[in-house]
């Protein structure tokens, strides 16, 4: 077993399972090691391993810069030092390595399909893993189910032996039709008893009358690299704007159990996907929460709660800002509304008694310093007096919001809040005489004052990656990103677009990409107020950003047409434009235009 010595949870589960395999570890740490990683140097296009193989000094050069990449690189280096030590000595090898590329993606396709995206691998399991994943979307049932599929390669098992282990996990996933490609498949089609067609390749199904006919379908494509299958998913993906939100689920569940694991395992969660999830798609962001046991959802109005329930979103909403013109749609889709004024609560009450509705659930809000919605401490008394004398709706829970808890120059205020809060609280269900949910943490809550989780906390910009109290161990979940139409040599001494605010007082590149302030950039970043990322070198915004397109200068670079860029993301966090602008992350995310095509996922 060979594994990173550093991780102490694998360590320690390597050592209780007294395991008589054997076990290397390689470490960043332990000079001793096997493998010792002595420095790991990221540069601009690759990064530099320095390390000891059994006492020797060798250095790699990888292109690669992500963590991930480079772990793998290295697990790799400690299987070849355990399996022919010799081969480690080609260092160029490394050199030479290409990317792979394996996520399972979500887009919009033409003819109002939807495609699952997995062209990258093809194994059984992998399958069985995908099928699941196009159920947990199959939600709209005017929807046919298809699986495009491709000969199943390196299996170990007999064909006929695999098809039907296939045909038979294709039926108990409720798919209604098969593609098959591939010359197995074809030879072994019989064993599906379902709608099928089957073709020798790739090539002959393209061409085939089947592939303009796609309509109404939840298509997956799923198949083997020989195969080529990211030509069909080209085709069949709805082309729209060159600018994209590439949202990352996997870094969405990562978040949520990171700050789970900082909570007691009764404390409950509830996760914002309010503001169309932060600008991410609040329905694939709550459809991957619920899959992970989430306890609540948030949105802000009844509709956005509305609209979720219609995607097939069953677990608890609350409703954080609900208006008296909105009761039809809380008690039509069972949503549960924030309350947090007598004449709401009134009004809550003399709705359900007239509907003939009993306890349905509410959500008390009590505030506590913020002034922007809530009742006083002091009002109660009156409202377990108001609740009691009636039967239309019970109170679920009961919340707070702080004011500063990001920041540790407000810590005495928030330790007021939090006292005022917890006495509130215990008043409330004291005078109730039933148990009640209290909540007061938000995301920089759970981070700075993990004591306080009581009954349930409430996950908002955390979840998306972005710290509010500047802790490690989140990911990036959006990465907004476009793509060079055109570079143009720009003579010195000329403007640069509307107003002739930029000159360059040198012969410059300058590439032009489709974004503008109407898809979210915000104009402020005119004029080297703001950059972008290409191939990991910052490049300044040049020149008044225009409504569907912009400037940037590339001279510094050897950017081409074509080539990807990010606007924020990894290479450009967010929370960097947020504070170019004098502004917060959230406004960032959220300013990205419903025009800017979202596409998920999974890795």
């Amino acid at each position: 077993i060979i594994y990173d010595g550093d991780d102490a949870f694998i360590s320690n589960c390597i050592e209780s399972a007294c395991l008589s395999h054997k076990a290397i570890a390689w470490s960043r740490t332990d000079s001793d090691a096997p493998l010792y990683i002595e420095k790991i140097e990221k540069k601009e296009k690759g990064t530099v391993i320095l390390c000891t193989l059994l006492g020797l000094t060798q250095k790699y050069v990888i292109p690669f810069t992500d963590d991930a990449s480079i772990e793998n690189v290295i697990h790799c280096l400690a299987v070849m030092l355990y399996l022919k030590p010799t081969s480690v000595n080609d260092a160029n090898k490394f050199a030479r390595l290409e990317p792979v590329a394996m996520r399972l993606d979500v887009k919009q396709g033409i003819n109002n399909c939807m495609l699952i995206n997995d062209t990258y691998n093809s194994d059984i399991n992998s399958l069985d893993i995908a099928l699941d994943f196009q159920q947990s979307r199959h939600v709209d049932k005017n929807l046919k189910c298809t699986l495009i599929l491709s000969d199943i390669l390196q299996s170990g098992t007999l064909p006929k032996s695999l098809y039907k282990k296939v045909a038979d996990l294709v039926r108990r996933k409720n798919i209604d039709r098969i593609i098959g490609i591939g010359r197995d498949l074809k030879e072994y089609g019989s064993a599906f008893d379902i709608e099928k067609e089957f073709y020798l390749s790739t090539d002959e199904f393209l061409k085939s009358p089947t592939f303009k006919k796609f309509k109404d379908e939840l298509i997956l494509i799923k198949g083997s690299r020989h195969f080529h299958f990211e030509r069909i998913s080209e085709l069949l993906e709805k082309k729209v704007h060159e600018t994209i939100l590439e949202v990352n689920l996997d870094a969405v569940v990562h978040n949520f159990n990171y700050y789970r694991s900082k909570l007691k395992p009764e404390t409950k969660m509830v996760c914002m996907v309010k503001a169309f999830g932060y600008g991410a798609g609040s329905y694939e962001l709550a459809k991957t929460l619920q899959e992970h046991r989430c306890d609540y959802l948030a949105v802000a109005v009844a509709d956005e709660g509305a609209e979720l329930r219609k995607e097939g979103i069953s677990i608890p909403i609350i409703v954080m800002n609900p208006e008296f013109s909105s009761f039809n749609v809380l008690f039509e889709n069972n949503l549960e509304p924030e309350i947090y004024s007598f004449r709401l609560l009134d009004a809550m009450i003399k709705e359900t008694e007239r509907r003939g509705i009993t306890s349905y659930p509410i959500h008390i809000k009590i505030d506590t310093g913020m002034h922007r919605l809530g009742f006083q401490p002091d009002d109660v008394p009156a409202i377990c007096e108001r609740l009691k004398e009636q039967s239309g709706v019970t109170a679920r829970s009961v919340f707070s919001h702080l004011v500063g808890s990001d920041s540790s120059i407000f810590d005495d205020f928030t330790k007021k809040q939090l006292d005022t809060f917890t006495q509130a609280a215990a008043e409330l269900e004291n005078g109730l005489e039933y148990k009640v949910i209290k909540h007061i943490l938000n995301s920089a809550g759970i981070e700075r004052f993990t004591d306080y989780q009581m009954d349930m906390v409430r996950l908002g910009i955390g979840l998306y990656g972005v710290s509010a109290s500047g802790i490690k161990g989140l990911r990036n979940v959006s990465t907004l990103r476009t793509t060079i139409l055109q570079i143009q040599h720009v003579p010195a001494g000329d403007s640069i677009g509307y107003s002739r605010r930029t000159y360059v007082d040198r012969d410059s590149r300058i590439a032009i990409i489709p974004i503008g302030y109407a898809d979210g950039l915000d104009r402020h970043f005119s004029n080297r107020g703001g950059e972008v990322s290409i191939s990991g070198k910052r490049c300044p915004i040049v020149g008044n950003i225009c409504m569907d397109a912009c400037m940037i200068d590339v001279t510094d670079t050897d950017a081409q047409e074509g080539d990807p860029v990010i606007v924020f993301g990894e290479e450009l966090p967010v929370n960097e434009l947020s504070d170019k602008l004098k502004t917060i992350p959230y406004e960032i995310l959220t300013s990205v235009s419903p025009r800017v095509k979202r596409v998920y996922y999974r890795e």
